[in-house]
């Protein structure tokens, strides 16, 4: 028999630190587990011994190469602010006239993004990217061996299509093997992670975080930004490197200067190029209401059933206030009235008037 939990009522992690962040950087070991079976959708039960040698348990490495990447990050920004703001933007502030303004607003301007982009990463890095609650929805039983479970849909939630001919609708909910628990719709698991992440989207190395229903609008955040400071200080930073190639016969210059120059144009050049990859494929993913791991199941779709139309797409993500858009902030308003930010109450286009 399926047991029916109590409903879950979400509540808002606002709190920034929260110590999920430390079992997460550094996981504990856990006992050595019993070779029990767990179901199967063949019917065969596959013992707990076979499932410890996954080979996707390796990507919990990726944990470590983060680590290095989040001290690649520390070292450009040191290498951007000290050829930008000190060698290109201070010297001209002494100038006088048109110079003074222009170098005024790029100081300006630089620090004003450099503050949004360490905001949004800390908001992304350190929330939980949405975790599924201890028995979510239906438990299965003991003795079952398939790996979906048909239950009423309203016991799971009030956004439902019409009821079918029997009174009511039925939908399929998936169990994951790894994490002994139910999955809610869109929820994905994390090799990386070892877990379940609510709307999963992918794990970011740069982050040491998975980006789920919780922390995507601040990864997206962090990408614009990053995109943005990274494409000025390249065109800020031009023609300290066309004068790099000038001055390399006759050294009017400090070597140390033109290497820095140089090194912090070729960085951010790169950087934005990729950047700018990433903008234009997670606005398309965001307008169209789809997450990174639900493009092929999109494609399969005659349509995608999450899909609002792209106003409703974007307060899915970023809430109903638009003011707020541009901060890695939510407001209580934006959790009462989009359950999707929780990651666990999904609207669909059959329940939505378009």
């Amino acid at each position: 028999m399926l047991g029916i939990c109590k409903p879950w009522k979400p509540q808002q992690t606002g709190n920034l630190a929260s110590p999920r962040i430390l079992k997460r950087l550094f996981p504990l070991r856990t006992a050595h587990r019993s070779h029990r079976l767990i179901p199967s959708p063949t019917g065969r039960g596959i013992p707990h011994a076979f499932m410890d040698l996954n080979p996707f348990r390796l990507c919990s490495g990726l944990k470590f190469l983060g680590y290095f990447m989040i001290l690649l990050l520390l070292a450009l920004i040191a290498i951007s602010y000290d050829a930008v703001i000190v060698l290109t933007c201070v010297p001209h502030l002494v100038d006088g006239g048109f110079n003074t303004v222009l170098y005024l607003f790029v100081v300006t301007l630089f620090h004003v993004l450099l503050v949004l982009l360490t905001w949004s990463y800390f908001m992304v890095a350190f929330r939980d990217p949405g975790s599924v609650p201890a028995n979510w929805g239906v438990l299965p039983a003991q003795d079952s061996k398939d790996e979906n479970y048909n239950i009423p849909s309203n016991s799971f939630t009030d956004n439902v299509s019409p009821l079918s001919s029997e009174g009511i609708e039925r939908i399929t909910v998936r169990y994951c093997n790894l994490c002994q628990n139910a999955k809610p719709p869109r929820c994905h698991h994390c090799s990386a992670c070892q877990r379940c992440v609510l709307k999963m989207d992918h794990h970011c190395i740069w982050v040491v975080n998975c980006v789920g229903a919780c922390n995507y609008k601040f990864f997206l955040l962090f990408v614009l930004y990053s995109f943005m400071e990274t494409g000025m200080d390249t065109i800020i930073l031009l023609p300290g490197f066309i004068n790099f190639f000038r001055q390399a016969g006759h050294h009017s210059s400090s070597p140390g200067r033109l290497a820095i120059t140089f090194l912090a144009f070729i960085l951010n050049l790169a950087l934005a190029l990729s950047l700018l990859c990433f903008v234009v494929m997670h606005v398309s993913l965001l307008l169209s209401n789809t997450t990174s791991v639900e493009v092929h199941e999109k494609k399969q779709a005659a349509r995608w059933m999450y899909d609002l139309g792209w106003k409703k797409n974007i307060e899915q993500v970023f809430g109903t206030r638009k003011a707020l858009w541009l901060f890695p902030v939510f407001s209580k308003e934006d959790y009462e009235s989009v359950p999707a930010l929780y990651g666990l109450d999904f609207p669909t286009c059959s329940v939505v008037n378009v």
